[in-house]
């Protein structure tokens, strides 16, 4: 597809009814659907659930905004004049007008940081595309008025040609906000079809946030935020990409030479620095007082001349692993005593460096028993104590241990032996994996309190399926309504 970013332009229309748009959809009888899914649309947010009371958006985004091809043409609601002013978003659909509803504080607001935008849309019947306009609300709109025509820009700040062929899901479209847009704003997205009258007409809540363009054209397009401390020999890149993918010609990257350069602060000025030296359309720093952009020992900011193409940054880490890290058994002792199918596994761990050291006991058929994780400092000499619910016999216990910065991970494995009396509840699943696999009989180990759960009988097996983070009511022994689904074994 052809994709183009201008400003100017004239449209024009004609008249008729909303009656003969319905009737000339059906001569055609095609039925195309599709909607904003980057940004969201209002509809598909109402459909995600962050947009409330929605009416049928909520069901058929895809179906939203549908009428007569050619705003801003004419007054609307007639062939080559697109929606009727008022009723723009659901495009004069009964079902939808929940989504006509305006004001300054009605819809979830998408947050856009970068000028840089990619439309994409969602096709669940494509046909043919003609054009794809993007249109977006004037300085100085009101959001408490319903939209109209005069409530947008009276040309596109965005075009694609369509090519009157079939979209694809997922093709980008590359656009770039208008320099002078920022804070609140709707953006008319349309998408014009080439076999039917209609065209789909999505708007999409913002919040423009992205920084306005600097004196001689620089453009924010990424940032270098240091977090990890890097080593002798780690790399560091500022990966460039424009709309066809990554730039090499724009791409700067440094190696570290010490342990000093390696310092957050210092690695991201020397990149910064780097980058100032190796381009002339491309610059790292801080703005100062008098526009001026220099890097400095802490996060740097990435600008860009629109002739580059560049449209954002990405900061790539290759480092090196810490062949000196070391992470082994204290001593593991030989038996551990269960009563009644319970007991502890004290794993001692010896390791040279800060790390976070998982440590998981399997029985003999490599059932997990017992499981910690935990942060453990170096040179601490630290005992794991294990809680374990299983059988006598011989186990294995597996210790994983990972660096701070997460470039080297250690392995280690040992056996012991579980002596003692059994008694420890068989169960089929730690709480909550393959949660969508538990039915009637089903038993789940709680690793919060250690203790055994079997879901219930149908007609109540359906709620032990029933978990998320967010929504836990039938959590066993946790769920204000876990009796409904489960017993205590």
């Amino acid at each position: 597809m052809k994709m183009t970013v201008f400003k100017g332009g004239a449209l024009a229309g004609c008249a008729s009814s909303l009656t003969l748009l319905a009737a000339l959809l059906a001569s055609h009888n095609v039925a195309a659907h599709g909607y904003l899914n980057e940004p969201p649309s209002r509809a598909f947010l109402c459909q995600k659930g962050l947009n409330k009371d929605c009416g049928g958006a909520q069901y058929e985004p895809q179906s939203v905004g549908e009428t007569f091809k050619g705003f801003p043409n004419g007054m609307g609601g007639a062939p080559g004049q697109g929606p009727i002013d008022g009723k723009i978003a659901s495009g004069g659909i009964a079902l939808y007008s929940a989504v006509d509803a305006q004001s300054a504080t009605r819809w979830h607001l998408i947050e856009i940081k970068d000028r840089f935008l990619d439309f994409d849309w969602t096709f669940t019947a494509a046909h043919p595309a003609t054009k794809f306009q993007y249109f977006i609300t004037q300085n100085g709109w009101n959001p408490n008025q319903p939209l109209t025509r005069a409530s947008f820009d009276s040309t596109p700040f965005c075009f694609v040609d369509g090519g009157n062929v079939p979209p694809v899901s997922g093709d980008k479209h590359a656009c770039m906000i208008p320099e002078d847009k920022t804070g609140h704003h709707v953006i008319l997205g349309i998408w014009t079809v080439g076999d039917t009258d209609a065209a789909f007409h999505n708007v999409v809540d913002v919040n423009i946030l992205a920084e306005a363009a600097l004196p001689g054209g620089w453009n924010a397009v990424g940032t270098i935020t240091p977090a990890t401390t890097l080593l002798p020999g780690d790399k560091v890149k500022a990966r460039a990409f424009t709309n066809s993918g990554e730039s090499p010609q724009y791409s700067v990257g440094i190696t570290i030479d010490s342990v000093e350069a390696g310092k957050p602060e210092n690695w991201s000025f020397t990149l910064a620095e780097q980058i100032n030296k190796t381009q002339t359309l491309i610059k790292a720093g801080i703005r100062d007082e008098h526009d001026n952009i220099e890097p400095v020992k802490g996060v740097n900011k990435l600008y860009a001349q629109k002739e580059s193409g560049v449209t954002r940054y990405e900061v790539a880490l290759d480092m090196q692993e810490d062949t000196d890290a070391r992470m082994e058994f204290g001593g593991l002792a030989p038996e551990h005593e269960l009563v009644k199918g319970v007991g502890k596994v004290a794993v001692p761990v010896i390791n040279n460096r800060t790390m976070t050291i998982e440590a998981t006991i399997f029985d003999d058929n490599n059932k997990q028993v017992g499981f910690t994780r935990q942060q453990v400092a170096a040179q601490s000499n630290t005992v794991l104590n294990v809680d374990v619910r299983s059988a006598p016999g011989k186990h294995g216990v597996k210790l994983v241990g990972t660096t701070e910065d997460g470039r080297t991970t250690r392995q280690a494995f040992e056996e012991t032996e579980l002596t003692g009396e059994g008694g420890a509840q068989e169960y089929d699943f730690e709480f909550p994996n393959n949660v969508g696999d538990y039915t009637a009989g089903t038993r789940v180990l709680q690793p919060k309190n250690g203790l055994v759960y079997e879901c219930k009988p149908f007609p109540h097996s359906g709620y032990c399926k029933q978990y998320s983070p967010t929504a836990n009511g039938f959590e066993p022994g946790y769920g204000s309504d876990w009796a409904m689904a489960w017993d205590q074994k």
